[in-house]
């Protein structure tokens, strides 16, 4: 009972302490445009605190037979507008309209300016212990026969011990991004990060010019955006529900 309640108060500190942005870390930082991650040779590619965790993790799962790989960390604003734009143009080549084109691409990717890896807090995970060719990041390779399957049911058991859940769950009522077995992001930081993120006001960052489909991205569609993809998420990376998930 006595270690219960430390942990509880722990806990309840870590949000604190995260429940919005230090700091060291600014808007600029949520959106993907500071250089905290440019004059840094950071570990991972992430937060100090989130490599470390990680690497407590990686170290407990090699144990287990299964190493984990990151595939994915930090992404910046140009980092991610190179995805988007390059899909987007890929899908219009094809013919399809310009509110298909963004349907399609926000089953997986998101509007620059908004991706959760813009924080270092959030990682696309594989079990490097396979050589696959192709994209990896792939669901159906965590399933069947698939080469994750392992990978995936010792993170179900096990990351939150660390501190990492999965963000896009496969529950049918969540809403937004498709089911993503492979990320997963840091909670004791990343919910703080999140909190300050829906204070921003996003209509410039997301009707950036350097944006293809600009022009759709307007006032409505990005309420339906923030409510449905951004906050389509798995409920224990909400500071509401953190603490009660984490303890079960």
């Amino acid at each position: 009972m006595k270690n219960f309640k430390f942990f509880l108060f722990f806990s309840f500190f870590s949000l604190l302490i995260h429940g919005q942005v230090e700091k060291k870390f600014s808007n600029l930082h949520l959106i993907g445009k500071s250089k905290y991650f440019l004059n840094k040779k950071l570990k991972y590619n992430l937060i100090p605190k989130v490599a470390d965790s990680f690497d407590s993790m990686r170290i407990a799962a090699l144990s287990d037979g299964i190493k984990i790989k990151i595939i994915s960390s930090y992404r910046s604003f140009n980092d991610q507008k190179n995805i988007w734009n390059r899909k987007f143009l890929k899908n219009e080549s094809i013919g399809l309209s310009l509110k298909e084109n963004i349907k399609k691409i926000t089953k997986y990717s998101t509007i620059p300016g908004t991706s959760r890896h813009h924080w270092g807090t959030d990682i696309d995970i594989v079990d490097g212990s396979y050589v696959i060719e192709g994209d990896v990041l792939v669901t159906e390779k965590f399933y069947g026969k698939g080469p994750y399957v392992k990978l995936r049911e010792w993170l179900e058991k096990n990351a939150k011990r660390f501190g990492f859940y999965l963000v896009y769950t496969n529950d049918k009522k969540r809403t937004g991004f498709n089911y993503e077995p492979w990320h997963y992001s840091y909670a004791p930081i990343s919910i703080g990060f999140l909190n300050s993120f829906l204070n921003l006001n996003l209509n410039k960052v997301i009707t950036s010019n350097e944006v293809l489909g600009n022009s759709f991205l307007e006032s409505n569609f990005i309420e339906f955006y923030m409510e449905n993809y951004v906050l389509g998420i798995n409920p224990a990376l909400k500071v509401d529900n953190y603490l009660t998930n984490k303890n079960r």
